[in-house]
């Protein structure tokens, strides 16, 4: 099946061909290093992850790049607040990011660039755009000028002449339009700056993914992905400064973005103060089941955030570690089924891919040839592959957070309830099951044997 993607573009799903179909390109918007990342901002390198790991298999090859925003007025507030230096605060944020990503199995980019690390790239950037006329300098400011490039709002489908109507009264008086904006700005001897044709100042945040993209793929990727949020103004700004430096070259083929996370009715936002941190929810959920209710909806969907969504993922991965370790004796290998794979490539749909997850679990639990045993096994390990799920053996799935000693002893009682049961001694067997019970210890009796979780 054709790799099927939705263009924001074009507004259209339309077939995938990269330009180089031995290497396909990809860049995604990464966070900006001031503190711990919230759940909303995980959907991306998650469901892009699953993405980058479908792209890898059908051409054998990707260049998958996460930027890291490293210089930010938010940064440089918070490394005055402790009064330490800003590489301070955005190495710890830096690398617990990563951690984060990497706690939800999130696929890691081949490519990690830095702003601070392009500033160079960025300053000829600017110089390229005021040398053709499409930024200019003021008081010590440089800042790209909207109206000089036609295409402005493509991608948001917002008109040029509508924003600028609608620009907040207040604006900058070194600005020659409201719409205009920065591209580099001065900094104050208290703040981290570069020097530069401008003088001592540091970019400003749209210039930089544009630098950066440059620097690692050229010209023009084939995909570009991010939140839903940065459609406007940040991609269309990006969309604006590099065609302009490119003389109109096509800046990416595919503008992919994933709907936002809610958390009781209202955008997750820090700003808001309704965020629910990955660092924090690792700590308190199983990593799976986080990623699992992040693939639940489809990416271009809002997504409701709640403790009963984490709750139902949990309990779907309880059924499938279930059905696995009732095939513990089968041995086989991973094979990712057709029909699934067929899910990804229709626009990434991970609902249509977790249904199909489900059947072949339904399907294992019914058979009985060792054929048919061998097969949706081999199939389910490899749905669960391509999903970034099923990576724990059951017995770690069902004994998190308690000690292989423990779980023996449960594993004795049952074997010791099952005696019992034999021998009908229901009295003894069923004050085992009450002693487990008290524990939290859930038992299901199946045809395969009896399976027992934590509850």
């Amino acid at each position: 099946m054709t790799l099927q993607l939705h263009n924001n573009l074009t507004r259209q799903v339309q077939p995938f061909v990269p330009l180089d179909q031995t290497c396909p390109t990809m860049y995604l918007c990464g966070p900006t290093v001031y503190n711990y990342v919230h759940i909303g901002n995980a959907r991306g390198p998650v469901v892009f992850g699953v993405l980058a790991a479908l792209l890898r298999r059908r051409y054998g090859n990707l260049r998958y790049a996460r930027n890291i925003t490293d210089v930010d007025d938010r940064i440089n507030a918070a490394a005055s607040e402790l009064d330490v230096a800003i590489h301070v605060i955005t190495d710890k944020y830096a690398a617990a990011y990563r951690a984060d990503m990497a706690g939800l199995g999130s696929l890691p980019p081949d490519i990690e660039p830095e702003a601070t690390a392009h500033i160079p790239q960025i300053i000829v950037m600017i110089e390229q755009l005021v040398g053709s006329g499409h930024a200019y300098a003021a008081e010590g400011h440089v800042l790209f000028a909207v109206g000089t490039f036609k295409d402005y709002g493509k991608l948001s489908r917002r008109d040029p002449d509508e924003m600028l109507a609608g620009a907040r009264v207040e604006v900058a008086p070194y600005k020659r339009d409201a719409g205009d904006f920065v591209l580099w700005k001065p900094s104050t001897g208290d703040l981290p700056g570069w020097d530069s044709p401008w003088g001592r100042g540091r970019p400003g945040w749209h210039i930089e993914c544009s630098a950066m993209i440059s620097a690692h793929f050229g010209e023009t990727i084939d995909i570009h992905a991010g939140g839903v949020d940065l459609q406007f103004p940040h991609h269309e700004n990006e969309i604006a400064q590099s065609e302009c430096a490119h003389d109109g070259k096509v800046l990416a083929r595919f503008w992919l973005h994933n709907g936002m996370l809610n958390f009781g009715g209202a955008k997750m936002s820090k700003s808001v103060g309704n965020i629910e941190r990955v660092h924090d929810l690792l700590q308190q959920h199983p990593p799976e089941a986080l990623r699992l209710a992040l693939l639940s909806a489809h990416y271009r969907q809002p997504l409701d955030w709640t403790d009963s969504l984490v709750d139902q993922s949990m309990r779907t991965l309880d059924r499938l570690y279930g059905t696995l370790r009732d095939l513990d004796d089968v041995v086989v290998e991973a094979r990712i089924p057709a029909s699934l794979e067929d899910a990804l490539n229709d626009d990434l749909n991970t609902p249509q891919a977790l249904a199909e997850l489900a059947r072949i679990a339904a399907e294992a639990r019914k058979a009985t040839t060792p054929e048919e045993r061998q097969r949706l096994k081999s199939e389910l390990l490899g749905a669960g592959l391509a999903l970034g799920l099923l990576q724990q053996q059951p017995g770690d799935w069902f004994g998190r957070g308690a000690s292989s000693a423990d779980d023996a002893r449960i594993q004795a009682l049952i074997d010791e309830r099952g005696s019992a049961r034999d021998a009908r001694d229901f009295a003894r067997s069923d004050a085992i099951r009450d002693q487990l019970a008290a524990e939290g210890v859930i038992l299901e009796d199946t045809m395969q044997g009896v399976r027992w979780k934590r509850g």
